[in-house]
């Protein structure tokens, strides 16, 4: 329960972040949301990073380097749905805010972080050994012949 409690502070700040990347992309320049949201996107995941790893996850074990190429690969997966939602209800709904569709598909993605940051990213070696361990044993119930 503490995890999820600080996976959603993590989130949290990753929101204001990202509206206040978009607010000020939308009103200071002369890109338009796509552009913006794809900064505020980028600006919230650096944010998000941070805290999960530092607040939020026990330490999974592997290099910084590793770890950040898991997180990044969740990161731009997340990214991609959340960015994907947004562009689809612009497109699908032309009077819809881009403040409404930011809420909506920051929301669609929250779960697939957690899941895969919680399971993937921030997992110990060990625990990940031992669910290979028994995805092998299942496999050779499953085909004895192997």
């Amino acid at each position: 329960m503490k995890k999820l409690f600080f996976f959603s502070v993590a989130g949290s700040i990753g929101f204001i972040v990202d509206v206040a990347v978009l607010h000020f992309v939308l009103r200071y320049t002369s890109f338009g949301p796509y552009f913006g949201r794809a900064l505020a996107i980028a600006a919230a995941n650096a944010c998000t990073w941070y805290f999960n790893r530092r607040f939020t996850f026990d330490a999974s074990g592997r290099s910084l380097a590793a770890e950040g190429a898991r997180y990044g690969s969740v990161g731009v997966t997340s990214a991609g749905i959340n960015f994907g939602s947004y562009s689809l209800m612009l497109l699908a709904i032309p009077t819809i805010s881009p403040y409404i569709a930011l809420i909506l598909a920051s929301s669609s993605a929250m779960a697939f972080s957690y899941m895969g940051y919680s399971r993937f990213v921030f997992a110990s070696v060990s625990a990940e050994s031992d669910r290979s361990a028994a995805y092998r044993a299942l496999r050779r119930r499953a085909d004895p012949g192997e």
